[in-house]
């Protein structure tokens, strides 16, 4: 069964959302993007989820992570809680 971790950025627009991903792409670190930003309780870890595997996140969630390639900063990505930058850190198919 496939499985991945990840991490992710929780906000709630999507203006910030590419704010953030900017940010992010112009060198900032991750982690403290997601300390400094993020509304998820998994902001303390630096947005990290931890292993997962699919159908154990929203389907928006899913999508991402199991397509998008390994260590690229992927969103804004809109679900039922705001909007998300996700990176996938590693995944077995």
């Amino acid at each position: 069964m496939p499985k991945a971790t990840a991490r992710h950025i929780l906000v709630s627009s999507e203006a910030k959302c590419n704010e953030l991903k900017a940010a992010i792409e112009g060198g900032a670190d991750f982690a403290q993007v997601a300390k400094d930003n993020s509304s998820c309780p998994s902001s303390r870890q630096g947005g990290d989820l931890g292993s997962f595997g699919p159908g154990q996140m929203v389907k928006e969630f899913d999508t991402v992570v199991f397509s998008a390639p390994v260590n690229v900063v992927q969103g804004p990505v809109k679900t039922q809680f705001g909007y998300h930058l996700l990176e996938v850190t590693s995944r077995q198919d």
